[in-house]
């Protein structure tokens, strides 16, 4: 790569891809990538963009087009895509990363497309759900396979979330590449606090479980995050778990540098960001036993059935009443957390750039 590269990235303000995204920007700069990003979607809070502005060297594009998994129908998806190539030979694009592959479903890119999974409506469907998919979440997949097909190269989170990919689509398994966030505050003193955070209105997450069985525990359970779906479509009403409500970084944080014990009780989860977060604040982890967080946290964390209020209680119960188990559990996640810095995201995604010009180049030869 040189000191020039160009790269526009897509990316949404509503959940863990703004994150994402951010933190890969401010990654990839002392690499010499300077990145646009293009915003889909409803717009940055004031926070997200003054949190935009501290990243040196990146541009943000505010775009209002629609989401994948909130457009009405197809055409305002490839609508968008055409926006996005574009705005790409506008800017004159080196690379593109779509944090929304279906937006390659229907536009021609003047430059390589990577396209990074981050979740999709078909694999939410096949973890949650059962039974025929419905009209909308039909021609919403066949975009995303559209668009999964026409990148260059894929990418994912974990390997769990690679396989599902690769089985609902029919592609080649995306390659590997962990999300990673620099290191959060921890505190010093833990107190008997159970923690979750995330996206609480959506299914996927799975919180009446934890509402459940936080009527059965004998501590407190507070969630950080939206109860309602930008759309509104979506809402849950929890009873037992006190809702902390949508936390600045700085508050999350503080949150997590106290609790003893972070929660997710997922049924779907690609990655799981709130996780890494909680594991970096040295917070003692009880998960949902479902492959992604085996996969990245098994020996660091208590799993416990996504299906069962009783075996959640269970395990806070057990980490609140023995404060060395629970303080042991969060060193061992803390140590692992450090496998997922934004550094390491970010030289992985460098080699996929590389690979997607090369083979883009190698094609364009034969």
């Amino acid at each position: 790569m040189t000191s020039k590269t160009k790269l526009l990235m897509t990316t949404d303000a509503v959940g863990g891809v703004w994150t994402y995204a951010l933190d890969l920007a401010a990654s990839l700069a002392p690499m010499g990538i300077e990145t646009t990003l293009a915003v889909m979607g409803p717009p940055p809070s004031p926070a997200q963009r003054l949190q935009a502005r501290e990243v040196k060297g990146l541009a943000l594009i505010e775009t209002g087009l629609a989401l994948d998994w909130t457009a009405a129908g197809p055409r305002e998806v490839l609508v968008a895509g055409k926006v996005i190539s574009d705005l790409a030979r506008m800017l004159s694009s080196d690379l593109v990363q779509l944090n929304s592959p279906a937006m390659a479903a229907g536009a021609i890119f003047p430059c390589p497309i990577i396209g990074v999974c981050h979740s999709c409506l078909a694999t939410w469907w096949s973890s949650v759900r059962s039974g025929p998919a419905p009209e909308d979440f039909r021609w919403r997949t066949m975009l995303m396979g559209n668009g999964l097909t026409a990148c260059d190269l894929l990418a994912a989170p974990s390997r769990a979330f690679a396989l599902q990919i690769a089985a609902a689509y029919g592609v080649a398994a995306p390659r590997v590449v962990h999300n990673g966030r620099s290191p959060r505050p921890t505190g010093s003193f833990k107190q008997p606090i159970i923690l979750a955070s995330g996206r609480l209105w959506d299914e996927g997450k799975n919180v009446g479980v934890l509402d459940r069985a936080a009527a059965l525990c004998k501590a407190p359970v507070f969630a950080a995050g939206p109860l309602q779906a930008p759309t509104g479509a979506a809402r849950v009403e929890p009873r037992n778990i006190v809702n902390l409500g949508l936390l600045s970084t700085a508050s999350l944080d503080s949150w997590l540098a106290r609790s003893r014990i972070y929660v997710s009780t997922a049924l779907y989860e690609p990655f799981g960001l709130g996780v890494l977060e909680a594991a970096q604040s040295g917070c003692a982890l009880v998960l949902a036993d479902i492959p992604t967080f085996r996969e990245l946290w098994d020996g660091a964390a208590l799993f416990a059935d996504p299906r069962s209020p009783e075996a959640f209680a269970r395990c806070f119960d057990e980490l609140i009443e023995d404060e060395a188990s629970a303080d042991f559990l969060g060193a061992k996640a803390e140590a692992r957390a450090a496998r997922f810095s934004p550094e390491r995201m970010a030289r992985a995604m460098l080699g996929l750039f590389r690979a997607a010009r090369s083979r883009v180049e190698e094609g364009a030869a034969a």
